[in-house]
């Protein structure tokens, strides 16, 4: 009779335990979800990558190293923990539904990026995206060809092609291989002590009205004045006043690059 007691008090024991162990960690992850949704509901002007693959994660690390945080939005649960090892804002949830848009802080982000691998779900996205705030900044990622103009029609900013910009890059190595190395050098964030940023010109802010040559001697060297879409002034004089509207695409150390976007 004492071991048919003991063997019962041991059994409902064990399993008091697993019941106790499997509560708790269910408790917690509902913990982790709720503290991640408050932390999505504070950002501003953060970036939301659809798509955490390897395109998505390369994308997710320049924008990390460029000082802006990132929310990633992924079906795939895989995906999502990795992108919070990565130390990443993450929505579980399908990119292409308006509520999961809503949850990633669309009308309050300052750019959205869609590199899914389906050219149609980008494409849902880029609209949903669109109709959500009509003043964010959309990048879309296009597979196949002739992608680019649906993803341009559904509204994104700009499209990019992986296998177009890949086979570019390559030419550009092999013609110009110290050119693409400079350039890479000037655009990434902690690599060598100078870089290279755009600026825009806000009406009554510390660029409009400057000149140049005023921005040549604290350091800041004008490459190119950007007017509007494929409207550029290349190498403009030091006489040359810009006005608000306009961005610059400006080179000069990391410092001071740094001071100047934080004073613009």
């Amino acid at each position: 009779m004492l071991v048919s007691v003991a063997g019962v008090g041991i059994i409902f024991g064990s399993i008091g335990i697993v019941a106790e162990y499997l509560l708790g960690e269910v408790a917690s992850g509902r913990r982790e979800a709720r503290r991640m949704h408050e932390s999505v509901d504070r950002l501003s002007g953060h970036y939301i990558l659809c798509g955490y693959g390897r395109v998505g994660a390369t994308v997710a690390r320049e924008l990390a190293h460029a000082g802006q945080a990132v929310v990633v939005v992924d079906i795939r649960p895989e995906s999502l923990e990795t992108a919070k090892r990565d130390g990443h804002y993450v929505v579980e949830g399908d990119a292409t539904d308006d509520a999961t848009l809503r949850q990633a802080g669309v009308e309050r982000a300052r750019g959205l990026v869609t590199s899914i691998d389906s050219d149609a779900n980008n494409v849902y996205v880029t609209l949903s995206a669109r109709a959500l705030n009509q003043a964010l900044f959309i990048v879309g990622r296009a597979n196949a060809e002739g992608s680019e103009a649906k993803l341009q029609q559904a509204g994104a900013n700009r499209v990019v092609s992986p296998y177009t910009m890949a086979g570019r890059r390559i030419a550009e190595l092999a013609t110009r291989p110290r050119v693409a190395d400079f350039i890479d050098a000037a655009l990434s964030h902690g690599e060598l002590a100078f870089s290279m940023e755009e600026v825009e010109v806000a009406a009554g802010g510390l660029l409009d009205g400057r000149t140049v040559g005023a921005l040549r001697d604290e350091g800041i060297f004008t490459l190119a004045i950007v007017r509007g879409p494929r409207d550029y002034v290349p190498n403009p004089g030091a006489d040359r006043a810009v006005a608000a509207g306009e961005s610059l695409i400006v080179s000069g150390s990391a410092e001071t690059l740094q001071r100047l976007r934080e004073r613009a």
